[in-house]
C-alpha cells in the first residue's frame, strides 16, 4: 500500500480492466466505486455514480486506445465527481492518446497533441501515463498544465528479456531508435545494434548491421513504444531475415495493432510477440500496474 493519504481514496475503473484495477485498489487502500454507464438510443452517453465521493480523492483508470469513444464519458464523469464533492480527480492513462501530431507537418493541420492536452488539463487534476510518445516534446509539462507524470516500461521490458530470452540482441530499426534501444539493452545486460540504411535511390535501400558476424547466433529483439500499423516492425523484420539472423522477438509497450497488423506480424516468421497491458490484448505479457503506482507516488502526497 502507498503511504496513506490524508483523505480517503476512491477508485473508478473507466477502462473495464478488473485485473489491473484489483491490483491498484489493493495497493492504494482505495474503495472501489461502480458506475452506471450506457448509451441512449441516439448514441449519447449516460453516466451515474453509485456511491459517494464527498471529501475523497478519486483515481480514475481509463483506456485511451480508442480516445474518441472514451473521452466524453471521462469529461462527464470528471465534472460529476467535482459536483459531488471530490477533492481531486487523478487520471491513470497507461496509454496516452493524441501524442503523435506534435508539429504542423502541412499548412492548416491541427496540432492535436496540444488540443488534447488542453482538454484533459481542464477536466482532471493530475495525470499518470506510461511511455508517452515524446518525440519533439521533452516532457509532458510542455503541453499539459496539470501535474503529469510519465513512467518508463524499460525496466519491465528488460526483466522480461532476462527471464525469457537467452543470448538476446536489441535491434533498433534506425538512428532515431538508438536511445530507446540502448536503455533497454543496458538494463537487460544485452548488446544492442542499430540497422544502418544506405539509400542509393528512391526505391533502392541497402540495409546493413555493424558487426553482423559477431551476432549471428543471437536472438534479435525489436522494441517499440507503439505498434499501430506495424509497418516499421515488419520492415525491420524483413531486413533481419535478409541478414539471415534467427527469428526475432517483437516487444511493444503499447500494442494498438490496427487492422490486421497483429496477424501480419505473427505470420512474419517471428519467435514471439508481446506487449504490455497498457492496452488490453491477447499479446499482453508485461504488467505496468506497478509503474502506475510509482507514478502516483511521484505526484506527491499533496495529490494522492
Amino acid at each position: 500500500m502507498l503511504e496513506k493519504s490524508a483523505a480517503p481514496i476512491v477508485f473508478i475503473d473507466l477502462a473495464d480492466r478488473p485485473e489491473m484495477s484489483s491490483v491498484l485498489i489493493s495497493r492504494l487502500g482505495a474503495r472501489k466505486l461502480d458506475l452506471e454507464r450506457r448509451l441512449f438510443p441516439d448514441g449519447e452517453h449516460y453516466v451515474r455514480l453509485l456511491g459517494s465521493v464527498e471529501s475523497c480523492r478519486v483515481v480514475v483508470l481509463i483506456d485511451l486506445s480508442r480516445p474518441d469513444s472514451s473521452l466524453l464519458p471521462l469529461i462527464f464523469l470528471s465534472d460529476l465527481l467535482r459536483e459531488m464533492g471530490a477533492l481531486s480527480v487523478i487520471l491513470l492513462a497507461p496509454y496516452l492518446a493524441y501524442m503523435r501530431q506534435d508539429i504542423r507537418f502541412k499548412p492548416g493541420e491541427a496540432i492535436s497533441s496540444r488540443s488534447f492536452a488542453r482538454l484533459l488539463s481542464r477536466h482532471v487534476d493530475a495525470l499518470v501515463t506510461v511511455d508517452p510518445h515524446l518525440h519533439r516534446y521533452h516532457a509532458l509539462s510542455e503541453i499539459y498544465s496539470i501535474p503529469a507524470q510519465a513512467v518508463s516500461a524499460v525496466g519491465v521490458i528488460a526483466a522480461w528479456i532476462r527471464e525469457h530470452v537467452e543470448n538476446p540482441l536489441l535491434i533498433g530499426p534506425d538512428a532515431e531508435s538508438a536511445q530507446w534501444v540502448d536503455a533497454v539493452a543496458r538494463q537487460a545486460g544485452a548488446p544492442s545494434q542499430v540497422l544502418e540504411k544506405i539509400r542509393h535511390g528512391d526505391r533502392d535501400v541497402e540495409v546493413s548491421m555493424p558487426e553482423l558476424e559477431r551476432f549471428q547466433q543471437c536472438t534479435p529483439i525489436l522494441v517499440d513504444d507503439i505498434v499501430s500499423s506495424g509497418r516499421t516492425m515488419l520492415e525491420t523484420l524483413r531486413h533481419l531475415q535478409h541478414l539471415q539472423l534467427p527469428p526475432a522477438v517483437c516487444i511493444a509497450v503499447h500494442g494498438l495493432f490496427a487492422d490486421d497488423s497483429y496477424a501480419q506480424l505473427k505470420a512474419a516468421g517471428i519467435r514471439a510477440l508481446v506487449s504490455s497491458n497498457s492496452v488490453a490484448h491477447v499479446s499482453n505479457a508485461l504488467d505496468v500496474s506497478e509503474l502506475l503506482l510509482q507514478g502516483l507516488e511521484q505526484l506527491g502526497q499533496e495529490m494522492i
